[in-house]
């Protein structure tokens, strides 16, 4: 991939700018994904609690309703014997379905508390960093394209005349706008080379 396809600059300065924009980006993200991940991992272990609960109340159930069964067998006191046993183990499975629920909640509250903590900081950064960035790159392709023709490094030093600062376009030339309407090869490429280098890129020799 050519240098006019890369989203940085070819200024030096500029181009250690937007690295450092990067790596700043980067950090920032990376700190707020920790801090997701450190809500998700504490509301989790509700998550976690529910499933110890449910893992639980399921094995009481099933010993109680063992039991309630191997209570029918008892000759004349049976079923009196094995219906607290039975209710016992629905009791048992009722809890155990509360725990599931918990589970179930606490796994999905998890996730969105994090992505509520997590989303706004990070949109925050990362969309005007996208943002300035697409800008920047859509003037790079625009510029070069432009620079490649003759045409185009006319019409580039005229934006330089429209928009540079005055004493920029001086130390250019005493009349820069002279120059321009003269068509002086000389002129046109430092006017351009200006706006090149305003959009972030270097020109060698100006």
């Amino acid at each position: 991939m050519t240098a006019r396809f890369l989203p940085y600059s070819t200024r030096p300065g500029r181009f250690a700018a937007q690295l450092l924009s990067d790596f700043a980006v980067v950090i920032w993200t990376a700190i707020w994904l920790f801090i997701g991940l450190a809500v998700y991992d504490a509301i989790s272990t509700i998550a976690e609690a529910g499933r110890q609960v449910e893992s639980g109340a399921h094995g009481i159930a099933g010993n109680l309703a063992s039991a309630g069964n191997s209570a029918q067998h008892i000759p004349l006191v049976g079923d009196d014997v094995s219906k607290p046993l039975t209710s016992a183990s629905q009791a048992a499975l009722d809890i155990a379905g509360a725990g599931h629920d918990l589970d179930t909640t606490a796994s999905w509250l998890a996730v969105l508390l994090a992505m509520a903590v997590v989303a706004l900081p990070i949109l925050i950064a990362v969309l005007p960093w996208f943002f300035l960035r697409l800008r920047f790159f859509r003037r790079k392709l625009t510029v070069t394209a432009l620079a490649a023709t003759p045409a185009g490094e006319q019409l580039l030093a005229l934006r330089a005349l429209t928009n540079r600062p005055p004493r920029k376009l001086v130390a250019i030339a005493p009349d820069p706008v002279r120059g321009w309407r003269h068509e002086d090869p000389f002129t046109i490429r430092a006017l351009a080379a200006l706006e090149l280098r305003s959009a972030g890129i270097a020109i060698r020799g100006f």
